[in-house]
């Protein structure tokens, strides 16, 4: 079942839940958790085919290959590690998640826990090059 240090899925064995989780077994990977988050992802993938099909017929195909791309772009943007987080604020005005407002967005902040301490930039920098080990934030472990 293991090859080295990787562990891999066969389909013909039982599932483990200790090591794999409750959820990631290969019925899991087929089939939806609900079928109401089914229906919630349909519907939202039916409009966002609709919208880009009327910006194609509006403005051409050329629009939604420059989205696409404007997209990938604002998606592998951050902040270097200090401060300010990264927000990725450009993203959310891209694909219009910005007026979306979750529980996330108020609960379980970290500034507001007993135990958070500021960032330190020059080490956030030194491991996200490469230069240090260790996390980047001591308040994200």
């Amino acid at each position: 079942m293991a090859s080295g240090s990787s562990v891999k899925k066969e389909i013909g064995e039982n599932h483990d839940v200790l090591r794999f989780g409750v959820n990631d077994s290969v019925k899991g990977d087929l089939a939806p958790l609900h079928p109401l988050q089914a229906s919630v992802h349909k519907e939202a993938k039916f409009w966002a085919d609709k919208k880009r099909f009327g910006a194609e017929a509006t403005y051409g195909s050329a629009f939604n290959i420059r989205k696409d791309l404007d997209a990938q772009i604002l998606s592998k943007f951050q902040r270097p590690p200090g401060a300010l987080p990264s927000s990725m604020l450009g993203y959310e005005a891209l694909t219009g998640s910005l007026d979306d407002f979750g529980f996330e967005d108020y609960l379980n902040l970290p500034q507001d826990s007993d135990s958070f301490r500021a960032p330190d930039m020059h080490h956030g920098m030194e491991v996200r090059l490469g230069l240090s080990k260790g996390p980047i934030c001591p308040s994200f472990n």
